[in-house]
């Protein structure tokens, strides 16, 4: 089955713990996952940042969100345990335990409907309530990073191939190729150097060299095997092992297929891949605002 939102893991949990002891917030979440019959794939899902599981996660704001509404306690750090109005809550709601329910709890909506001081979320996510607020949060970032990574990518279609050939050579020196100086890579475009648009010296005297080749196309068609193995001769003229291949476009099949029956290294990067590495490595993109998600320290309250 699909990983549960973080509303229908609330009753789960609380059945988890209805007897009245105290547990281990690990073992209740074991109960959840137990519950809903998830196959090792699903428990090992992560979230984009890859920071911590889907589930666990889900599970975890169920347990705020239930906290704060005062239907189960934390006596002690990482434990949980029910109160009478959880009990109570298991015998309202037979089947499902939701935010709506929740909502009828002053100490909850206080915590619910309070407004950050940051600017707020998109209002479709910030009122999506079968999502968590990390996934809210993760979600609206992918989407400003998604429109960001297209807007890139049609600002460098609009730029000169000569834009392009220097972009690629900014753009691996900031992925740390050639790091052992600035002036580890340039541009080849001038000095017309058979077939390759820019070279990365990857150590001082110039051992390991990766030559480079850059297509800017601004409509849709893509680069097709004879480009790939034009490249892949020049590379044999300078009797080079490893090559990058860069276009504003995308690679046919068949050029793809091709890469993977040679012995040379070569990298194919088309458009959006471009587009994310250098949102990635900061080339071309500046940071608009900075959100920082604390969380408690628990080494802090912890005795010596």
């Amino acid at each position: 089955m699909a990983i549960p939102d973080f509303q229908s893991c609330m009753r789960p949990l609380l059945d988890a713990i209805k007897d009245g002891q105290t547990y281990h917030f690990l073992n209740a979440f074991e109960s959840v996952c137990d519950f809903f019959e998830l196959t090792d794939e699903e428990r090992a899902a992560k979230l984009p940042s890859g920071k911590q599981t889907v589930i666990k996660n889900r599970v975890s704001w169920s347990r705020t969100f239930l906290k704060k509404a005062g239907l189960l306690t934390q006596p002690q750090r990482g434990h949980v345990q029910i109160t009478p109005l959880g009990l109570k809550a298991l015998e309202d709601c037979p089947k499902r335990i939701d935010v709506k329910y929740l909502k009828q709890f002053e100490s909850f909506l206080e915590f619910h409907t309070a407004k950050p001081s940051e600017p707020s979320l998109p209002d479709k996510i910030e009122n999506d309530e079968n999502t968590d607020p990390t996934e809210r949060l993760e979600k609206a970032h992918g989407e400003i990073q998604k429109e960001l990574v297209a807007e890139l990518l049609e600002n460098i279609k609009q730029q000169t191939p000569q834009f392009l050939e220097n972009l690629v050579v900014e753009l691996m020196q900031a992925m740390g190729y050639g790091g052992w100086s600035k002036e580890s890579g340039s541009a080849t475009q001038y000095t017309s150097d058979g077939g390759v648009d820019g070279l990365i010296n990857e150590d001082p005297l110039g051992l390991e060299t990766i030559y480079l080749q850059a297509k800017r196309y601004t409509t849709g068609s893509p680069i097709g095997r004879p480009d790939i193995q034009a490249f892949v001769g020049a590379l044999e003229m300078k009797r080079s092992r490893k090559g990058v291949f860069i276009t504003t476009s995308r690679f046919s099949n068949e050029a793809q297929d091709y890469i993977s029956k040679i012995q040379k290294k070569v990298i194919l990067i088309d458009g959006q891949q471009l587009a994310e590495l250098m949102v990635k490595h900061g080339l071309g993109v500046s940071t608009k605002e900075t959100y920082q998600v604390k969380a408690i320290d628990t080494d802090y309250f912890t005795d010596d």
